[in-house]
């Protein structure tokens, strides 16, 4: 750059030679020279008018130059600079030195850079952060709701709108759902991704609860469900911090359009389910992606046929199927519980902690990620779903034991403890239920003597206290050992207020009051 101004200050106020001034400059003596000349003709006295700046100068001095400087050297077309840089491996030097092939004499690279980023700052703020194809797909709830009216009833139900978009292209996914819980999260990422025909690199959620268990700037808990289905598509989810909404400033513009192009277009109609809504949620989402950009040329939809579209990775075969996971520990049955019904497991995780995925139709089981058995789902309680295998050798010939054998069983203690097995067999609509307390009452004939066994089978019959935990109650606090008041010699008690048992015969008359 020449320092023109410098230059004739230190000619006129200091009085330097040329030589100490391009000394002091740091320019040729030659260079000096010149510019004196050059001022001296264009009539250019010290000091300086105020109102010339430094171009007016350089034009009195080198008449002509600037514009032909700028006419020699074309802008680059700024829309087509910024759609280039969302491909993938696109940068801002390799698009200079693909301009400077086309116009030799062109901007050189710091000017190139920073006409592009002058440009960008007119734009959307959100065009501020580059986006490559393919990588991040946005997802967000709306904060405004629609109403759903029931045909029937009239009662009003909420509806939020589910925002998915991609990062490089802005196309837009919006849905709605009746509530924000785990499947209908899951199911419009799923359809989220079939809409786009593909799957991003990167899906970028706010710190939900549906989505992440554990805030973290730096290592962020995900859901259990939300990861697999990750896994599923093979995309990897990296949460927006904590209040920090320009980490996903796309996610909050869809958020708006979704607002403006959808609740606030649709407000004055009225919907009489899920489904009837989002089918014109669907037509309005087409306008809104074939509507054209305001700062740049074409639409959403042909931007993302051009630069997202290519650069997604192809879906699965299949669909991820909704899955939700819980801890459960092996018990000593070797047996887990879920929903009222027992689903066995090799006995050699007894004691153990392991995952259960349940699905709509399957149990399955992991332990430390590995998948052990799965079962199918059942929807009945109290259910025993047991494979043979899963049984120690000494378990599996009890397994084949039937309600006779437990009764022939407890008959070697006795028959009051056999009145009281079957008794606990009659009690259960299936017999197989009651094993288990079978096997427990039997099993206290090791630590009591089959006397007591019997008195305990006595009184809890008497008192109809059919139950494992009576009998072992009654054992445990000795209550079988307790002397009962009546004795065969007691007095029969007169009175005149006890009728006696002639009253309730059939043959006795009784006259009405």
């Amino acid at each position: 750059m020449r320092n023109i101004r410098e230059i004739l200050r230190l000619h006129h106020e200091n009085g330097l030679s040329s030589r100490k001034i391009a000394l002091t400059c740091n320019c040729s003596y030659v260079t000096v020279l010149t510019i004196l000349e050059k001022a001296s003709a264009a009539r250019l006295s010290w000091p300086l008018p105020n109102e010339l700046d430094d171009q007016e100068l350089e034009e009195r001095i080198y008449p002509g130059t600037a514009s032909q400087i700028k006419s020699q050297r074309p802008l680059p077309k700024m829309e087509y600079l910024h759609t280039e840089l969302s491909r993938p491996g696109v940068t801002l030097q390799l698009l200079w030195q693909e301009y400077k092939l086309d116009h030799p004499d062109g901007l050189m690279y710091s000017h190139f850079c920073e006409h592009y980023r002058q440009w960008a700052k007119t734009c959307d703020l959100s065009m501020r952060q580059i986006h490559k194809a393919g990588e991040k797909m946005f997802v967000d709830w709306a904060g405004a709701t629609m109403r759903v009216v029931d045909r029937q009833t009239g009662e009003i139900q909420e509806a939020y709108l589910f925002a998915g978009v991609l990062g490089a292209s802005g196309y837009t996914y919006i849905e709605a759902c009746l509530t924000m819980d785990m499947p209908n999260w899951i199911g419009a990422h799923t359809r989220a991704f079939r809409y786009f025909g593909g799957v991003p690199q990167v899906i970028v959620p706010d710190n939900l609860r549906t989505g992440v268990n554990k805030s973290c700037r730096y290592e962020p808990e995900i859901n259990a469900t939300y990861q697999e289905m990750a896994n599923h598509y093979h995309v990897a989810v990296i949460p927006a911090r904590l209040r920090k909404p320009k980490d996903k400033p796309k996610a909050e513009g869809s958020v708006l359009l979704a607002e403006r192009w959808i609740v606030a277009a649709l407000r004055n109609q009225v919907f009489f389910s899920i489904s009837e809504l989002n089918a014109v949620i669907q037509d309005k989402l087409e306008e809104l992606n074939n509507k054209s950009f305001q700062k740049l040329s074409g639409s959403r939809r042909s931007l993302f046929e051009t630069v997202d579209k290519p650069a997604l990775k192809p879906l699965p075969l299949e669909p991820y199927v909704f899955a939700v996971w819980k801890k459960a520990k092996v018990h000593i049955d070797y047996h887990v519980t879920f929903e009222e019904n027992y689903y066995s497991i090799p006995h050699q995780l007894v004691g153990e902690y392991v995952d259960l995925r349940i699905s709509t139709t399957t149990i399955e089981v992991l332990h430390n990620n590995k998948r052990v058995v799965i079962h199918p789902r059942s929807y009945s309680k109290r259910q025993q779903i047991t494979i043979a295998e899963h049984r120690p050798a000494n378990h599996r010939f009890y397994a084949e034991w039937t309600p006779e054998r437990m009764v022939k069983w407890a008959r070697e203690t006795g028959p009051h403890t056999a009145l009281f097995i079957q008794a606990m067999l009659d009690a259960r609509s299936h017999p197989e239920q009651a094993f288990r307390a079978c096997l427990g009452i039997l099993r206290l004939g090791k630590n009591y003597p089959a006397e007591r066994m019997e008195k305990t089978a006595q009184r809890a019959l008497s008192f109809q206290a059919i139950s494992y935990k009576s009998f072992k109650t009654i054992l445990e606090k000795g209550f079988d050992q307790l002397k009962t008041t009546k004795t065969k010699n007691s007095p029969v008690i007169q009175h005149e207020n006890i009728r006696g048992a002639a009253y309730y015969s059939s043959t006795t008359e009784v006259s009405p009051c």
